[in-house]
């Protein structure tokens, strides 16, 4: 079995943090089958939900779940997601409880020793909207996660990287999983919690870490529109969102208002899809409780089914991640913008955004960054508009950032990555981008550190730089000014 290249990450994120110096629990049983409880009608005030349900409507309580807080409710889920199913979709309502799920079950073909519970899995709906209101779904403590001896539940070690079967462990793929469906999808107020602390966590799986299904939420192959609106999923051991679209497809994605905290790899992960908008959300903290698995991005761009296209991310903030806040480097992604979002590498690179035609408008980068994508063609390249790149502690949550080194380490594989109208203020250890075939057009730029900057590449516009800077082999076009002197223009700067 050839390892994935997310697996194969792994190597190359050691490479990026160094640069930036920096019986109960194990049975069968998914839970105690709870007693009936009627459920009050659903809220009139919360969620878009109305007094009147709709046709098709649904609420686990009406499958005997409890949601006191103890009680296992996965048996009741499961039962409601398979009426829901029959149905072909309809309206679920929650109460703003919490509701213990996940669990083990058998697995006749020998692939898990401790088998993943079906929590909600809705497959081909054709309209599907869950009405969260409030509602805390968490996993329950003493759950398996890893690798780990089906006789005596202890966990097993492999070197690395294991790709085998027969010991292998999960609470849940997914709390939420819907795929194929037809029409629109629409999941809004509720919290997904996989309860990092709470499992026990076995040998690692795959390379690079845990590399087993533990989503909090995952969009697998749907046609119709989808609307993810105020979901907080966090400590889950995989991803806290995982994305597969439907190659082609039409429609579009809005996820708004999510927060994606402190799961084991990504705050989210996209392998395949179009038409996706990410507004106002937070892809924070990955793998930084308990486990960390590679890629451990904030955000992971990476095309390994299908093709994508067409991203957009507005207000959105990327921070503390133990890998890159944002990766893009692999298979056919192409076509994102940034719009006021907010990069902060504190460990590792703030950002690497390695693939055609990524563009970052207004956007503040904290901390190093590096592998912006370069072409011959500039559309293609990578585009830095009205940007903002500070090493400044003050802005990062852990007073720590990505260095030392340049705050934007480019090589020369940086053809036609643009900086337009950026201010660059270096107060600290970094020192001013490392290019060499960029081009800056009307940039501010200042370093303190006392070691040599590199901002080399094609200067047009009016542009000031202030520091110890070589820019050997430059081209002015424009006006530059370095340290009060103007540069007569040339076609090569020498050393």
């Amino acid at each position: 079995m050839k390892l994935s290249r997310r697996e194969c990450l792994a190597g190359i994120m050691i490479l990026a943090t160094s640069g930036c110096g920096g019986a109960g629990a194990g049975s069968s049983q998914v839970g105690a089958t709870p007693s009936p409880n009627t459920a009050p009608p659903p809220p009139s005030d919360q969620g878009g939900s109305s007094t009147t349900p709709p046709i098709n409507s649904f609420k686990p309580e009406d499958f005997g779940a409890v949601g006191d807080g103890r009680t296992n409710d996965t048996k009741a889920f499961a039962q409601m997601t398979a009426a829901v199913n029959a149905a072909g979709g309809g309206t679920i309502f929650l109460r703003p409880v919490t509701y213990i799920v996940g669990g083990h079950t058998t697995d006749p073909t020998g692939f898990w020793a401790y088998a993943p519970a079906s929590i909600m899995d809705f497959n081909g709906c054709t309209d599907l909207t869950i009405l969260g209101n409030g509602a805390h779904l968490k996993c329950a403590d003493g759950l398996r996660y890893g690798t780990f001896d089906p006789a005596t539940g202890l966990p097993t070690n492999h070197p690395p990287p294991y790709l085998g079967s027969g010991d292998l462990a999960s609470p849940y793929k997914a709390m939420i999983e819907v795929k194929n469906c037809k029409g629109k999808v629409h999941i809004e107020k509720l919290e997904l919690d996989g309860n990092l602390a709470g499992l026990l966590i076995g040998g690692e799986r795959g390379g690079g870490g845990w590399q087993l299904p533990a989503f909090g939420l995952s969009l697998l192959n749907n046609v119709g529109e989808e609307y993810v609106i105020g979901v907080h999923t966090h400590h889950h051991a995989e991803d806290g969102l995982y994305i597969d679209g439907f190659p082609g497809r039409t429609a579009s994605t809005t996820v708004q208002n999510l927060v994606s905290e402190y799961n084991g790899r990504q705050g989210c992960s996209i392998v395949g899809g179009c038409n996706y908008s990410f507004i106002d959300s937070h892809f924070n903290h990955s793998g930084r409780a308990v486990i960390s698995s590679a890629p451990g991005a904030g955000f992971d761009i990476e095309a390994e089914t299908n093709p994508i296209r067409n991203l957009t991310f507005t207000g959105c903030e990327f921070s503390n991640n133990s890998g890159c806040g944002l990766v893009a480097d692999s298979g056919d992604s192409e076509g994102a913008t940034f719009s006021d979002c907010q990069f902060v590498g504190t460990t590792a690179w703030s950002a690497w955004p390695n693939r055609p035609n990524f563009k970052f408008l207004g956007c503040r980068f904290v901390g190093a960054m590096c592998h912006a994508f370069g072409d011959r063609d500039p559309e293609r390249a990578t585009q830095f508009r009205k940007c903002t790149f500070s090493d400044d502690p003050e802005l990062s949550p852990t007073k720590q950032v990505c260095g030392p080194g340049p705050i934007a380490n480019l090589g020369d594989w940086d053809e036609n990555v643009t900086f337009d109208g950026c201010t660059v203020n270096l107060k600290h250890d970094l020192t001013l981008p490392w290019t060499v075939h960029s081009v800056y057009n009307n940039c501010t730029m200042t370093q303190a550190s006392q070691e040599y900057g590199y901002p080399r590449g094609t200067y047009t516009g009016v542009s000031q730089i202030v520091g110890v800077v070589s820019l050997y082999s430059s081209k002015i076009v424009g006006q530059l000014t370095v340290n009060g002197v103007v540069i007569p223009p040339t076609d090569f700067v020498p050393g």
